[in-house]
């Protein structure tokens, strides 16, 4: 999982819980998203990396270009 590039469909920000679609098992799955940085803010659309993955569906993104 700690790799794998994604897209955000939910907005990920502080006291939220975001939402990511990630390219897995021959298909595309959702995970509960989290920022890896505290009190980033990621918007819908976005392409993140995962930093960490939390068993069974939450992961730890990032912003894969700095805007």
């Amino acid at each position: 999982m700690v790799g794998l590039l994604g897209r955000v469909t939910g907005t990920i920000g502080p006291g939220l819980v975001g939402e990511v679609i990630l390219r897995i098992r021959g298909g595309a799955e959702h995970f509960l998203a989290y920022a890896a940085t505290p009190k980033q803010r990621i918007e819908v659309g976005t392409l993140v990396t995962v930093m960490e993955h939390l068993p069974p569906r939450t992961v730890y993104v990032t912003a894969v270009y700095d805007v």
